[in-house]
């Protein structure tokens, strides 16, 4: 597969995460392969309550803990789902959610430069 398809097959096994355990997905979703890493990027993804929530600091506060815990309590799955895709060890997972945009970016460090795969 060209790394194009590979980002498309990460951003698909992000979007079906994002639907089975956080409750809806991405309007847009976006993945690139940078050497070891992966950035995901999600556009669209809170739900009208979570923007609504997050119109004050309070709720901005309890939405990133929320969409935190969530996160890390099905680490796994979703790290198994991306290493079904890409085929390398995940060394660590990072994610943050910006209430101001609606935007969420994931960062996968690998065991490889996933990059060297693809002809250049």
């Amino acid at each position: 597969m060209t790394k194009g398809q590979i980002e498309a097959k990460i951003s698909e096994a992000v979007s079906k995460f994002e639907i089975e355990f956080m409750g809806r997905g991405p309007k847009h979703i976006r993945s690139y392969i940078i050497q070891d890493i992966i950035l995901i990027r999600l556009k669209g993804f809170l739900s009208h309550s979570e923007q609504k929530l997050s119109e004050n600091s309070q709720g901005v506060e309890l939405l990133k803990k929320l969409r935190g815990m969530l996160f890390e309590s099905s680490r796994d799955y979703f790290e198994a789902l991306i290493k079904e895709v890409v085929d390398v060890e995940i060394i660590s997972t990072h994610s943050d959610v910006s209430t101001k945009t609606g935007e969420k970016i994931i960062v996968i460090t690998l065991a490889e430069n996933l990059e060297n795969r693809f002809e250049k």
